[in-house]
């Protein structure tokens, strides 16, 4: 039987760094029934440079045994009020995740496993994925709070739209303005996806003393 490993990437929301600078991120979601996930349904929140930094490692891991596709560019001139930059940006991160994902060289590697399961850091999926914290890679994913979707139809539903910086144009100086207009209210959020992920990486290292 054909096995299935579907992905969205969707309801990007605004984080602030600080009053000047602002960014966006994505949820994952993942519902699957292949053998290779221990976890069949997972929602992660990833933000664009963390995308980046995971194609550059499966490209390093996979010692040119396969090319790792490419990811929507860097745009330098990114618009917070550009809903089309947005959804462009969104289907584009969906794209490179269904491809990675029909790659078994590349559906190997932990790193995939932890970026797309697991909460945690850059830093702390490489450590993990190097066997050098307490916790496996496993137990990394099974640690990460997972909550129910409704249904895989409202997972595939428009994308609300939201805001990106990556730059430090006049446009991404203030970000509050976009945020009511531009992303999903808690009552919308919570309509269409229920309950979401809430593991903490804090939570993570604390617990991991008694593993």
């Amino acid at each position: 039987m054909q096995q299935v490993i579907s992905v969205w990437v969707r309801d990007p929301r605004i984080r602030k760094n600080d009053f000047w600078h602002a960014y966006i991120d994505y949820e994952i979601c993942l519902h699957t029934d292949s053998v290779c996930f221990t976890k069949k349904i997972s929602s992660v929140r990833r933000r664009y440079s963390e995308f980046v930094w995971l194609r550059q490692k499966l490209q390093e891991n996979s010692m040119l045994m396969v090319q790792v596709p490419e990811l929507p560019p860097k745009n330098p001139f990114f618009s917070l009020n550009n809903a089309r930059q947005i959804t462009e940006r969104m289907k584009g991160l969906q794209q490179f995740l269904e491809q990675i994902l029909q790659s078994p060289v590349l559906l190997s590697n932990s790193l995939l496993h932890l970026f797309l399961q697991s909460q945690l850091s850059v830093s702390k999926m490489q450590a993990c994925a190097a066997g050098k914290t307490h916790y496996s890679v496993a137990q990394a994913i099974q640690r990460c709070g997972l909550r129910r979707f409704h249904s895989e139809e409202d997972l595939q539903k428009d994308l609300s739209m939201s805001c990106d910086s990556d730059s430090d144009s006049p446009e991404c100086r203030d970000p509050e303005p976009q945020i009511k207009d531009l992303t999903l209210n808690k009552a919308a959020s919570t309509a269409l996806l229920g309950l979401m992920v809430t593991c903490q990486e804090e939570n993570l290292s604390s617990s991991s003393d008694s593993v």
